[in-house]
């Protein structure tokens, strides 16, 4: 299983390039969500949303394998 690194930027396969600033649980159904931020803003998405892979056939024309790669 692909581990996401707390401190590490991430490109989403759209092209916006985001931080990721904690690994949280969620309060009630105790699931992991990354916690991440970019111009501002902090989004939380469940831990396996974030590592999943591109739905190829909803965007065919997209070249990243998965939802959000490490980014340099």
């Amino acid at each position: 299983m692909r581990k996401v690194k707390v401190g590490q930027t991430y490109r989403h396969f759209k092209g916006t390039i985001y931080k990721v600033i904690a690994i949280a649980k969620h309060s009630e159904s105790l699931e992991d969500l990354v916690i991440y931020a970019h111009d501002d803003k902090v989004w939380a998405r469940p831990y396996d949303s974030f590592i999943s892979k591109v739905d190829k056939e909803k965007y065919p024309e997209v070249k990243q394998e998965y939802r959000f790669e490490e980014y340099d």
